[in-house]
């Protein structure tokens, strides 16, 4: 193997790693930008426009707050905001990660997340919380 072709190589696992390397730093600022500036203070962020319209709590509701608490190591409250969006991070992790390796390896991208039969699971899952979380013994779901 020459040299070139090692570079060439190399070059391409570089460029093939940028995507995820970016959604990772995106991620990151995010996080670190909720971290600072704290969603339970009014006036920083906006209304959830479900909840201001019709006083539900939407699937997302206490989302921006979970990752606040999370930025601040504190998953109990995290756990209390938003459930879902804690049970979903490493969900997530598993996805990015498997993105890195794939990109790493050169081989081509996913053009699926999952099986269908997991992303419609998923999709009912978010309906089921979003009804329960709104029923007077699904309090404990709210944020």
């Amino acid at each position: 193997m020459s040299i070139a072709t090692t570079e060439r190589r190399g070059t391409a696992r570089l460029k093939g790693l940028l995507a995820p390397l970016g959604v990772a730093g995106a991620t990151g600022a995010l996080f670190a930008f909720v971290g600072v500036v704290d969603p339970n203070q009014p006036g920083h962020y906006p209304t959830c426009p479900f909840l201001w319209i019709t006083g539900l709590y939407c699937p997302g509701c206490g989302t921006l707050r979970t990752i606040h608490a999370l930025a601040h190591l504190d998953p109990v409250t995290a756990l209390g905001m938003n459930p879902l969006a804690v049970a979903t991070i490493p969900f997530l992790l598993f996805w990015w990660g498997r993105w890195v390796v794939r990109a790493w390896q050169g081989r081509p991208r996913r053009t699926t997340l999952a099986h269908p039969a997991w992303l419609w699971a998923f999709i009912a899952l978010i309906m089921v919380y979003w009804v329960v979380r709104n029923l007077p013994f699904g309090a404990f779901l709210a944020p």
